[in-house]
């Protein structure tokens, strides 16, 4: 009987690792060009060209630009997962002061960027109009999973006793960012971390006025 190869142990082929490399540079180039100039604005070609990519090897990891899309639109919703397990969830703060917190982080971003740079998820979401119906679900469910993150926050605080348990705290969490999507749009506008301030401390005002109104009603 012929013995089955074995699989050869140690680091994998240089060609494979070298491969993962592009296809990752590929992915990060789309994520700063396509939250400062979306999808639709994107020409392959011009993109290709700043990420140092053959487009014959483009093809090589995506079969067209729509596939690209979802690529970059899962590879910036685990990033952005990543932020918000760390800062929303971390239980070293109290509750509501995780959501300031989560607000001068992304203050800092758009400063950094000189407010060139939005949030791809929102930016994709405007371009709707534009692009494939494949898009949507996707784009909803990095939305709803925000959402998610978010109203985990506002349930710690009801648990701590800083928000009224009567409080919907799912409800809570898809106003801030149906709210917070529109505060970013207009500090690009501006070029001010403004609308974002604005928006936060009104949301967290919101929050402390609902509070008082079950406390009175109780």
């Amino acid at each position: 009987m012929q013995e089955t190869a074995k699989r050869k142990r140690g680091r994998p082929p240089k060609r494979d690792a070298s491969q993962q490399e592009t296809r990752d540079r590929l992915l990060r180039r789309g994520i700063e060009v396509l939250t400062e100039k979306g999808f639709t604005a994107t020409g392959l070609e011009s993109l290709l060209k700043e990420a140092n990519v053959p487009k014959g090897s483009f093809y090589h990891y995506f079969p067209n630009k729509d596939a690209y899309g979802l690529a970059v639109v899962q590879s910036y919703a685990d990033y952005f997962e990543s932020k918000l397990n760390k800062i929303l969830l971390n239980k070293n703060r109290p509750p509501l002061d995780r959501i300031q917190d989560y607000v001068e982080d992304a203050k800092n971003g758009m400063v950094r960027y000189d407010f060139k740079r939005g949030c791809l998820i929102g930016n994709m979401g405007q371009e709707l109009g534009h692009l494939k119906e494949i898009f949507r679900a996707p784009l909803e469910a990095v939305f709803q999973n925000w959402q998610g993150k978010m109203s985990l926050c506002l349930q710690d605080a009801q648990k701590s006793g800083t928000l009224s348990p009567a409080l919907n705290a799912d409800e809570l969490a898809a106003f801030f960012w149906i709210g917070w999507e529109g505060a970013i749009l207009r500090a690009k506008l501006t070029q001010s971390a403004e609308p974002l301030d604005l928006f936060a401390d009104h949301f967290l005002n919101y929050l402390n006025t609902l509070n008082k109104n079950e406390e009175e009603t109780a």
